[in-house]
């Protein structure tokens, strides 16, 4: 688990079968940070992950826990492009994970004060935190998306 978001779901797609081995589920979060430039970003999960969004709908508060994905991709006219995901782990309602009543020694956030051990994965001035480490990992694949 790298980083965690809380928002309202914006969107909800189908289940794609990109391939006989693969699916995917994209949803789109509107994130609350500043409410006056709210931000509407795009998750993916994936294979069983996929059936996390079962019952769930637009509107509702969720809570997710993702990782920062990139990954460089060169087409078959030698085009280099790069690709960058949000890959869920898990997404369930925002009232589940504040009772369970995380903390930074979990590995939310860059540690030190802040947001307290109250679960929030935010600072003192409101901005979320995220587990910087994740960054120095790159993850190849051939899989262009």
């Amino acid at each position: 688990m790298g980083m965690e978001a809380i928002g309202k779901l914006h969107t909800i797609f189908e289940t794609k079968q990109v391939s006989e081995r693969f699916s995917k589920r994209e949803f789109v979060v509107e994130l609350a940070d500043n409410p006056k430039y709210p931000q509407v970003v795009l998750f993916q999960l994936t294979g069983d992950r996929c059936a996390q969004l079962d019952g769930m709908r637009v509107g509702d508060e969720v809570r997710i826990e993702f990782s920062l994905r990139g990954r460089e991709w060169r087409s078959p006219s030698g085009e280099l492009k790069y690709f960058n995901s949000l890959d869920v782990w898990k997404v369930e309602p925002a009232r589940a994970g504040r009772s369970q009543g995380r903390n930074d020694s979990q590995g939310y956030g860059r540690g030190g004060g802040g947001g307290g051990g109250n679960g929030d994965p935010r600072d003192a001035d409101g901005v979320p935190r995220i587990d910087e480490s994740q960054f120095g990992r790159v993850e190849t694949d051939d899989i262009p998306f």
